[in-house]
């Protein structure tokens, strides 16, 4: 059944009725519209009923960065997601922390995605990516998500956990489990199995905890980084925090990428002028990879909570009020970025763009996401003609990630 019939109108609706937490519009790709109404006549907008309770949408893009670089008005505690938690798993995870203790907690993980890390790690992803890549079926139809886009990235957060490679599909199913309830974000994922699945995660991480503490082995994996720094050596004896921390760290390990990897063999193709530009030209690539972040947004929102009652572009925001900002919205912003409903892979400023939020909680990994999409990107284009889309993508039902699980596509070699 097409759940778009049941989307009202954008533009007949009562500004008051647009709910964009409603996790069908980003299934059905049909956001576009309602966001650009909310720029336009009601940039600060408040929403009385959803399924998440009551809730604020920052749209823009300039009022975005303000509400991230304000923690002591808009905090990020008790959680970042406009659903609230669920007594069945109460996590807490630095994300979800404000100044100064999310410093503390950020700053012992963080050396794994620092430079002199990175560029040891390029030649693995390297390495990788080519074999995943020279494994392709040329010439037959498969799914890109599969093959390419979840493969690429299980394999890095094997890694980057030191996890057992041979068991890595775990990752990416305790990543979907964690960021996919209905709770959380509107998404379809069984509470029940939702919570027997992070337990296992949970179950699993303490082991390898166990099994690894005082090894003395010098590795630059973020289990051992915790381990190590007296702040979080003692974090698995908090199980909530430490599944909070890890299952933050799944995700943002996972998602980014993974669904950037897909979109942008999808927005070549939806735009072959910019996929001609980019045949003349490889070295337009890193600029491509930023394009493709900020056109996808693969985390949609952050949410925060008013820590008082205050005022905020003329609107009153009373303490304890939900203030999502919908990085999505502001990605597509055109009075901060020009033309911003088109993919523009030479855009003058590419890294102009809120996909990895902004201020303290900036995403710690998107260099290490722009890394692993830049490689892939070159080898991509030594090897195929083109990465041909051949059937319609089918998205993910959340208001969280913006993702896929099908991109029907053929490769055709050089």
């Amino acid at each position: 059944m097409n759940q778009a019939a049941h989307l009202p109108d954008p533009s007949g609706v009562a500004l008051e009725d647009i709910d964009v937490s409603d996790a069908r519009l980003y299934l059905e790709d049909a956001w576009r519209p309602y966001f650009e109404r909310l720029r336009n006549e009601d940039p600060v907008h408040y929403r009385a009923e959803s399924p998440f309770g009551p809730f604020w949408s920052i749209t823009r893009f300039k009022d975005i960065v303000e509400v991230d670089s304000n923690f002591q008005d808009f905090s990020s505690e008790p959680t970042i997601v406009i659903g609230d938690l669920t007594d069945d798993l109460p996590v807490t995870q630095f994300i979800s922390m404000d100044p100064p203790k999310h410093d503390v907690q950020r700053k012992a993980v963080q050396g794994v995605v620092a430079p002199k890390n990175l560029a040891e790690m390029e030649g693995l992803i390297r390495s990788r990516v080519i074999a995943i890549l020279d494994n392709l079926p040329v010439g037959e139809t498969f799914n890109w998500v599969d093959e390419v886009s979840i493969n690429l990235t299980t394999q890095m957060l094997a890694t980057l956990f030191d996890f057992p490679f041979e068991q890595r599909s775990k990752l990416t199913y305790w990543s979907d489990l964690a960021a996919g309830s209905p709770e959380v974000a509107g998404g379809d994922v069984d509470p029940e199995e939702r919570l027997t699945g992070l337990h296992d995660c949970l179950d699993t991480f303490t082991r390898i905890w166990h099994e690894r503490k005082d090894d003395g082995v010098q590795s630059m994996d973020l289990i051992r980084m915790l381990q190590r720094d007296p702040n979080t050596a003692n974090m698995v004896d908090d199980p909530m925090e430490f599944l909070g921390n890890l299952a933050l760290l799944i995700v943002g390990g996972n998602d980014t990428t993974r669904n950037s990897a897909t979109a942008g063999v999808l927005a070549l193709n939806q735009n072959p002028d910019q996929y001609d530009k980019l045949r003349a030209d490889p070295a337009l690539i890193p600029s491509m990879v930023s394009e493709v972040i900020r056109w996808q947004t693969p985390l949609m929102h952050m949410r925060r909570t008013a820590t008082r009652d205050l005022e905020f572009k003329g609107k009153q925001i009373r303490k304890g009020d939900k203030v999502v900002m919908w990085y999505l919205s502001g990605n597509h912003d055109e009075t901060a970025i020009e033309n911003a409903d088109r993919f523009i892979i030479d855009r003058k400023n590419p890294r102009n763009h809120v996909a990895f939020g902004f201020g303290v909680h900036r995403c710690m990994g998107n260099r290490l996401a722009e890394m692993q999409l830049r490689i892939l990107w070159e080898e991509i284009m030594q090897r195929f003609s083109k990465v041909e889309v051949v059937g319609e993508p089918e998205r993910v039902l959340s208001n969280f990630v913006r993702g896929y699980t099908t991109l029907p596509v053929r490769v055709h070699k050089l």
